[in-house]
């Protein structure tokens, strides 16, 4: 049995259909990892990219070509930039210069 939200329920009547979000669980884990370690902090830095990795300007000749940040067509793109926002937000807490 899936269970929703009050935001998550009221976003779906919204839309005046119901939207089945299959990625909800996986959302809710990554929405509560907690980072409580250096080490988890950093490698959580280092695993998620700071910008878009697949953004990209192509030169053909004299014809410059640019590839857009794809990025957000990921679902759980939110996700990942908050749980690397809480990471670097330990970093800077925590961490000695």
């Amino acid at each position: 049995m899936f269970t929703y939200t009050q935001n998550h329920l009221n976003s779906s009547i919204r839309h005046s259909k119901f939207h089945l979000d299959l990625l909800f669980p996986i959302r809710q884990w990554l929405d509560a990892i907690e980072v409580k370690e250096i080490k988890l902090a950093r490698f959580i830095c280092r695993l998620i990219p700071a910008s878009c990795p697949f953004e990209r300007s192509v030169k053909l000749w004299k014809l410059t070509l640019h590839i857009p940040p794809l990025c957000k067509l990921n679902p759980l793109y939110n996700e990942f930039v908050g749980l690397r926002f809480r990471a670097l937000s330990y970093l800077g807490e925590n961490e000695k210069l």
